[in-house]
């Protein structure tokens, strides 16, 4: 069993009104009901976004020093994911598939490198 990472980016999500929002998180609940079912649902969260961070954090003489910025400028922030523990990248694929369909926006798909030495019995 190996650990992935289903992702979007909040930039890949058009604007919704709040009403459509509710639906999307009602169809999402519905796919990660199932990934619950079938035993592979480790971790999910989402409304990340730009107004979401808190500090950056940098390494000064071995201290970590705390700011309120300034943060990395980029374009995309993390918008929600989710963490399965599947057997192999097809299954990994197809719960992708799924959220991708219940939310009706793109999703990526990275597997944790060297989780399938660490989920062994």
């Amino acid at each position: 069993m190996a650990q992935y990472l289903i992702s979007f980016n909040d930039e890949w999500v058009p604007e919704h009104t709040g009403e459509e929002l509710g639906a999307k998180s009602i169809a999402g609940r519905a796919v990660i009901a199932d990934m619950e079912a079938a035993g592979v649902f480790v971790f999910s969260d989402g409304g990340i976004d730009a107004s979401t961070a808190i500090c950056s954090v940098e390494a000064k003489d071995g201290e970590p020093i705390f700011s309120d910025g300034p943060y990395v400028e980029t374009k995309e922030h993390l918008g929600g994911f989710c963490v399965v523990n599947v057997p192999d990248d097809e299954t990994a694929r197809y719960w992708a598939g799924r959220l991708a369909v219940a939310l009706d926006w793109p999703q990526e798909v990275h597997r944790f490198p060297g989780s399938e030495r660490h989920n062994r019995p």
